[in-house]
């Protein structure tokens, strides 16, 4: 499907938010937070720049699904080990092991329910935790109540990533058309809303 001049603006400003969040977003976290969350901004950054430069064909490449599941295992990873001390081994196996299961999956040819059941999992797991996580720190009082908008950031990220997910197994939620519609909007929204959140949080 052809690329529209809206599509490559707001292509564009998710690169430009997500190189801010790179460069700046991130100062005074621990070693592991700071890892994480520049390798799923930096991902974020190269994705965009790649389908703006290449159009929408470069989301037909298989390595799309295993590169989109980096964007949220890695920030779920971060926003683990900054506030869930007592988690972060096993969630750090969870993000090693779901990488690699995404990644076998797509790599070897099944026939079985297998590669979809495992996108699934791990964008659910990792989606979730990034939406719930936020929200209720700031319920809390632990983080300042602006935090939540890294929620609403990980809800999107999560639609997103299923979205993508599904048109590559060819079982697609919604049309292959209205998902590389929604797309550029999906991935510019949670990007502002993660920049603020981090921000204002």
């Amino acid at each position: 499907m052809k690329m529209t001049s809206r599509d490559r603006i707001l292509l564009l400003l998710t690169a430009l938010l997500a190189s801010y969040q790179v460069a700046v977003g991130i100062d005074g976290f621990s070693a592991l937070p700071i890892i994480a969350y520049t390798i799923g901004f930096g991902v974020l950054l190269i994705a965009a720049l790649l389908i703006f430069i290449l159009g929408f064909d470069v989301l037909d490449s298989p390595i799309v699904v295993i590169v989109s599941t980096i964007i949220p295992l890695s920030l779920a990873m971060g926003l683990v080990w900054q506030h869930l001390a007592s988690f972060r081994t096993v969630y750090l196996l969870f993000t090693i092991v779901s990488f690699l299961a995404v990644t076998l999956t797509r790599s070897i040819s099944m026939q079985n329910k297998l590669p979809v059941i495992t996108i699934a999992v791990t964008h659910g797991i990792a989606g979730m935790t990034i939406f719930l996580l936020p929200i209720i720190l700031s319920m809390q009082g632990q983080m300042k109540p602006m935090f939540a908008l890294v929620g609403i950031g990980g809800a999107l990220i999560g639609i997103g990533g299923l979205l993508l997910s599904f048109l590559k197994t060819g079982k697609p939620i919604l049309s292959r058309e209205i998902i590389l519609r929604l797309f550029p909007i999906l991935l510019l929204l949670m990007t502002a809303f993660f920049v603020a959140g981090f921000i204002y949080g």
